[in-house]
């Protein structure tokens, strides 16, 4: 009885939760563009003036995390360090200088019996996340949330608890000050697991839910909410070497791919290279000294240069999200044989080519279905920021609605404007 007692507490205070951000929702839709971004720079601000306090609450997840055996991916995705806040802080600048979504016109018409039809686009009302040891995308949801006019509901996940709580009063006071809602930005992590299940099961008050992390979070958001989901996908990413792939460029953009920052979900975990490449040595030798873990199939094996060690992949290896400095690296005989690995494999986040044959990459291009395909370029511009759309909420790897890297647009819908001038249905 108690048991039910406690899950009926925790349901009515995140609904209420959501009821309070449905009413922020209707001021934030009201909000112009300069009383957004006058938001925007006020929580730029607090987050470097309040930057010791963030990083003190930050060095206590850590110390947690670091007891527990938490992955040092993890432990990566989860430190805030003076340069990254102000990385976040950058980030709400720039948000400030894009254009306002909200209010853009997607097509539109006059009909022959006069009527003004317009399609524009409106905020979605209230997006709720659900992620995990990532206090950066409490201020990038947030952020993006405010510019397209939303509402958003966090639950961060217990292993950044002191750092989204820190991160979460700045936001909040930045907003009151201004004179926009501080409930346009809440959070259930004080609920714990069970407030997570009440929010993804909350229609009718959440108007869509977005899950950021692995695989195991992300499918049990996709199995078990009742609230619409978009959703973010792991990175499974592949680059793939054609025959006349140049050498210098190789190495830069596998160097760069893999071990700029391994834990992230645009990193490169599988290396398929053409049995004709002249690349593949001088590649395994940089990556090999860049302390990169390498887990190859036999005919890789055959053809490691003197001196370098490998262990052998199995079919856990390529279907892997390492985020680790680990890369499994696979020799194919044809273009045709890299594309039926990706397709097999993939999880549709970010593929790539490197080649010098313009034929070659058109195909390739159109031959793979996933969110990003790029070409002779790192895997790390799949990143809203680098794409020039400001910070993002995640990854889409789903096609409907949003794919790719989520940015304003993505968080907003549309609806019809219809004007007459007495106009009736015959």
């Amino acid at each position: 009885m108690s048991e039910q007692i406690v899950e009926q507490d925790v349901t009515e205070a995140v609904h209420a939760i959501a009821d309070r951000a449905r009413t922020a929702s209707r001021k934030m839709a009201r909000a112009n563009r300069s009383w957004k971004d006058k938001g925007l720079h006020a929580i730029a601000e607090a987050l470097v003036a309040n930057q010791a306090s963030i990083i003190e609450a930050n060095a206590l997840d850590l110390a947690e995390g670091r007891a527990n055996g938490t992955s040092a991916a993890m432990l990566d995705r989860l430190t805030l360090t003076k340069d990254r806040v102000a990385g976040l802080a950058a980030a709400l600048e720039n948000l400030a200088s894009l254009p306002d979504p909200v209010g853009n016109v997607v097509r539109g018409q006059t009909l022959p019996n006069g009527l003004r039809m317009r399609q524009i686009n409106v905020p979605m009302g209230v997006v709720a996340a659900i992620y995990e040891a990532r206090p950066n995308v409490t201020v990038d949801i947030a952020g993006l949330a405010l510019k397209s006019g939303n509402a958003v509901i966090l639950r961060g996940g217990s292993a950044a608890a002191n750092t989204n709580n820190a991160l979460l009063a700045i936001l909040r006071e930045a907003l009151d000050k201004v004179g926009l809602p501080a409930d346009a930005v809440q959070s259930v992590d004080q609920y714990g697991r069970e407030g997570a299940n009440v929010l993804m099961r909350a229609r009718g008050r959440v108007d869509v839910l977005i899950p950021r992390g692995g695989r195991e979070l992300i499918q049990t958001v996709v199995t078990n909410a009742a609230v619409p989901v978009i959703e973010t996908g792991e990175g499974n990413v592949h680059i793939y070497l054609d025959k006349s792939a140049a050498a210098d460029m190789s190495v830069d953009i596998l160097l760069n791919a893999k071990t700029q920052r391994p834990s992230v979900c645009n990193t490169v975990e599988t290396l398929l290279v053409h049995k004709d490449a002249t690349v593949l040595a001088p590649v395994l030798k940089a990556l090999a000294a860049a302390g990169v873990r390498l887990h190859v199939d036999p005919r890789i094996m055959a053809a490691l240069p003197a001196g370098l060690t490998a262990t052998e992949a199995d079919d856990d290896d390529w279907a892997r999200e390492y985020m680790d400095l680990d890369l499994a690296v696979a020799m194919v005989d044809t273009l045709d044989d890299a594309v039926a690995h990706i397709r097999r494999w993939s999880t549709g986040h970010t593929e790539a080519i490197i080649t010098n044959d313009l034929a070659n990459a058109e195909r390739f291009v159109a031959e793979i279905d996933s969110a990003a395909v790029i070409v002779n370029a790192s895997t790390r511009f799949t990143d809203g920021g680098e794409m020039g759309l400001g910070a993002e909420v995640g990854i889409s790897t789903q096609k409907l609605h949003a794919r790719g890297p989520m940015g304003l647009a993505e968080l907003t819908t549309t609806k019809w404007i219809v004007q007459g001038e007495g106009q009736i249905r015959g």
